[in-house]
């Protein structure tokens, strides 16, 4: 059996209530890359290759607990990805991604390990 390190999950099942989009889509960084001095320290998707975007994106979910109202999403793809104009509440635009994965991992700050997820996407999509 090969168990896939990023699981396919829909939109409705990790953000119920939809998600918002905080500031501008960023370059994530490789920090082994800026540390050695490289003039393209972008990080790259170890699958695809292709280059390493992140979104920072409010859950509104009241059911979210302290400290995970806020996620940042990972979006691989050669260009910066432009978000669709949609609705805007204050500094916040609301989003929808294509091709979300879910990632588990231990996350080991803090007092206790917990389990952790990293999410990625291959790209926007309206948002409904």
């Amino acid at each position: 059996m090969a168990v896939q390190t990023r699981f396919p999950v829909q939109m409705e099942d990790v953000f119920p209530q939809g998600a918002y989009m905080i500031g501008e889509v960023i370059a994530a960084d490789d920090f082994d890359k800026k540390r050695a001095g490289e003039v393209d320290p972008q990080l790259r998707d170890k699958i695809s290759g292709q280059r390493v975007w992140q979104v920072r994106v409010l859950d509104p979910d009241p059911e979210s607990r302290k400290g995970q109202a806020e996620v940042t999403v990972k979006v691989s793809s050669d260009h910066q990805p432009v978000p669709p104009k949609g609705p805007t509440t204050g500094p916040f635009r609301a989003v929808a991604f294509e091709g979300l994965t879910l990632t588990p991992y231990v996350d080991t700050n803090g007092n206790f390990p917990k389990i952790a997820y990293s999410l990625r996407a291959t790209g926007f999509a309206e948002a409904a």
